[in-house]
């Protein structure tokens, strides 16, 4: 997938969110709390995902005065869709992993449609104060990530539409 700008962006964030609800969706209370050989099970992964995108939608919430004074601005040009996917795999199969407030609890199957909304509300929420954002912001702003460094705001939303697809697999293929 190549994704250049914001409108792509919005895009892929909408369809990769969409398309984990919809898996997500479509289980049995057996198959959303089954975690298999000691991996999360997929109600352990959605709420993976909702801590994730959490702290994403904060960012994108606060002026852009205050991401430059708490986290600074890019001293590089963005990574392509591509290169930040690589950069991630290599971090992970180099060891890394969630860790922190990123590793879910049991999630029991009374709360699955409940996280999948919240999940869709963040979702929503998220697009909206993208689509408040200026292109170029999106390559002069950084934000921390914990596994991949200081990375652009657009990096982070490659890595956010990503990270929805590389769960979505690990699903599937189990």
């Amino acid at each position: 997938m190549t994704l250049y700008n914001k409108k792509e962006i919005l895009a892929a964030l909408e369809n990769n969110v969409n398309a984990f609800t919809t898996y997500i969706a479509s289980m049995s209370a057996e198959q959303f709390v089954y975690g298999h050989n000691g991996k999360w099970s997929p109600g352990q992964n959605l709420d993976h995902l909702i801590g994730t995108i959490q702290p994403l939608q904060l960012a994108f919430s606060l002026p852009t005065f205050l991401l430059k004074i708490l986290f600074g601005t890019a001293n590089r040009p963005s990574k392509s869709y591509e290169g930040l996917v690589e950069k991630y795999k290599s971090k992970l199969l180099a060891g890394g992993k969630a860790s922190g407030r990123f590793i879910p609890s049991m999630i029991a199957f009374e709360k699955k449609d409940y996280l999948i909304q919240k999940y869709e509300d963040q979702k929503v929420r998220l697009i909206k104060k993208i689509k408040k954002q200026q292109e170029e912001e999106l390559d002069k702003y950084i934000l921390p990530h914990p596994l991949i460094g200081k990375i652009t705001l657009r990096e982070m939303l490659f890595f956010t539409i990503y990270h929805n697809e590389h769960h979505l697999h690990l699903l599937i293929n189990r």
